[in-house]
């Protein structure tokens, strides 16, 4: 990472549209925004806030740790466990997995994602 050291407020950072693909979404009217805080020189590792509303929605996920700041979620894995997730929990996710969060109450995450 080349960012400087530095801190930010997650409740209250500013988050911006973050438009999702219609053939993702399941059920409701789900809106994400998300804010990018550092990313490597090579584009491979980010590390940010991400924000999702109520909905149901589908994913195909990359490696990632996560911890919930608020909000409330089931994620099911194909294939694997279903999480239930709320603040202060911190979550794993392979790349690869595919997901279907059943968002309950909006849920915002401060993440750091490593892609290939």
């Amino acid at each position: 990472m080349t960012t400087p050291s530095f801190a930010v407020h997650i409740p209250t950072a500013d988050l911006e549209p973050d438009p999702l693909d219609p053939a993702q979404i399941v059920s409701g009217t789900p809106e994400v925004s998300g804010l990018v805080l550092a990313e490597s020189p090579d584009g491979r590792q980010l590390r940010g806030i991400w924000q999702i509303t109520p909905g149901v929605v589908t994913d195909v996920e990359a490696d990632e740790l996560f911890v919930v700041l608020s909000g409330r979620a089931t994620i099911e894995v194909e294939g694997g466990p279903t999480l239930e997730v709320g603040p202060g929990d911190c979550v794993v996710l392979r790349e690869g997995d595919r997901t279907t969060w059943t968002v309950h109450e909006t849920l915002r995450k401060a993440y750091a994602i490593t892609l290939p």
